[in-house]
């Protein structure tokens, strides 16, 4: 029986989870970090590599630890039904009602409108459909994703992208230590950072995309469980160690942009205009590459996992392959509502998982110290929950007097202005559930079978 990948099935492997992981989101958002943070560009990467690059790889580890294929299933660990509603929100948002649609409309916006005088909704409707149309015959195949991303799409999306960045790293338009830091950045760059690295959303993602790696790496002999969890770890490390690189780097150029290049409106923009100043009109052409490439990728990994997991959450509903199609169809459908649209209705339930989705890949990370225990499982999301509850509120569409009730409430927990009001709970919760397993013989051994 195989116990281990060649080093040529890691490396496509990594390059896989890689390109599954990193969308025009990762690109977009450190460019104008960058660009904002200036001379503060080395303290604002550092808090993003925390969330932008730590939460994902603990999240795929925390999958292969505790051999789990999916979030659904690590979720059963506190219990079905919440697995079952917390598996629905998050691969909904990460899904067909938020991350896949916007993959086609930030690709369009960034890499195809700029290309014409008129970004109509008509040319956003044919590009969306040839986009999900090819995402979609891609995703019908799950057996060669590995294939698909990892030895092509991955490298054209990498070979398109060393070229904007090493030459813009050889001839900087400016230095960094002259670039004064604008908003947040000045007060709290760190801080500031690593708030942005929730916005690429690759917390939720490390959760979905294991199903993906755990499925491949069976595909490819190593069947025994231990096995199996060493290198969807291992693809993990390695996968979310090269986004950091890229992090670094092109925060680097957006801070560097600065001596030519104002702050921009958004990340997208930035970088059209950093490639427009070192390649003209060729340049514009590169980012359309970069970023439909970087969104496709994407959208295939979301689409193979969001379609996996409904078919193993419902097994006699329909099959994995109309799953796959009924996904694509409505990210389609989505994506030409708009991006601020999306933007506005998913954010609320993003803020609602994100909280929800760390507590669970730390409890899966060190289950062994207490045992696996269902009851401290319960407890530490029992204390989390109200404050996913009452970020849900603040972000959402809802009357200002709850919203500043919420915003009130919230406030008062410590760190609760930082947006952490969660890790007080947490501890709490945790240290409750500790105690009242305490009284509770072979508590996990009776739970396990609930």
């Amino acid at each position: 029986m195989k116990k281990r990948l060649t080093t040529k099935e890691t490396i496509i492997i990594t390059s896989m989870l890689f390109g599954m992981f990193f969308g025009a989101g990762n690109l977009i958002f450190p460019v104008l970090m960058g660009q904002m943070a200036g001379a503060s560009v080395w303290r604002a990467i550092l808090g993003f590599l925390v969330t932008g690059v730590t939460l994902p790889m603990l999240g795929v580890a925390a999958l292969g630890k505790t051999r789990s294929n999916s979030i659904y299933e690590l979720g059963q660990k506190v219990s079905k039904p919440y697995s079952m509603v917390f598996a629905l929100m998050l691969y909904l948002t990460i899904g067909p009602f938020f991350a896949i649609p916007r993959c086609a409309t930030v690709s369009f916006e960034v890499g195809i409108a700029p290309l014409f005088e008129d970004g109509s909704k008509l040319a956003l409707l044919i590009f969306s459909f040839i986009f999900f149309a090819v995402g979609c015959l891609f995703s019908l195949r799950p057996t060669n994703i590995m294939k698909y991303i990892g030895k092509w799409l991955n490298p054209i999306f990498l070979a398109a992208l060393a070229i904007l960045v090493i030459v813009a790293l050889i001839k900087p338009m400016g230095t960094i230590a002259g670039v004064a830091p604008s908003g947040d950045y000045i007060t709290d760059p760190f801080g500031t950072g690593l708030y942005e690295g929730y916005n690429t959303m690759d917390a939720l993602a490390g959760l979905a995309f294991g199903i993906v790696v755990v499925d491949v790496i069976k595909r490819l002999g190593i069947e025994d469980p231990d096995d199996i969890a060493k290198e969807t770890i291992h693809a993990g490390i390695y996968s979310c160690a090269f986004m950091g690189i890229i992090y670094l780097a092109t925060a680097v150029v957006g801070a560097q942009s600065r001596g030519v290049l104002e702050v921009c409106a958004n990340g997208g923009e930035a970088l059209y205009e950093i490639g427009h100043y070192y390649f003209g009109t060729f340049g514009s052409v590169i980012l359309a590459i970069i970023v439909t490439f970087a969104c496709l990728k994407t959208t295939v990994g979301l689409v193979t996992s969001c379609a996996a997991t409904f078919a193993d959450m419902w097994p006699k509903f329909i099959s994995r392959r109309d799953w796959t199609i009924a996904i694509s169809v409505i990210s389609f459908l989505v994506a030409n509502l708009g991006l601020n649209r999306i933007t506005s209705i998913s954010i609320p339930a993003l803020m609602f998982s994100y909280p929800l989705a760390i507590v669970i890949i730390l409890l899966a990370l060190f289950e062994k110290r207490f045992g696996g225990s269902r009851t401290v499982y319960r407890s530490t999301i029992f204390f989390v929950l109200p404050v996913s509850i009452l970020d849900f509120i603040i972000s959402g569409p809802f009357n200002e007097d709850l919203i500043e009730l919420a915003l009130k409430i919230r406030d008062i927990l410590p760190l609760g202005d930082a947006g952490l009001g969660w890790v007080c709970l947490a501890v709490i919760g945790f240290i409750v559930g500790l105690i009242k397993k305490r009284g509770k013989k072979n508590e996990w051994d009776k739970t396990a079978e609930e």
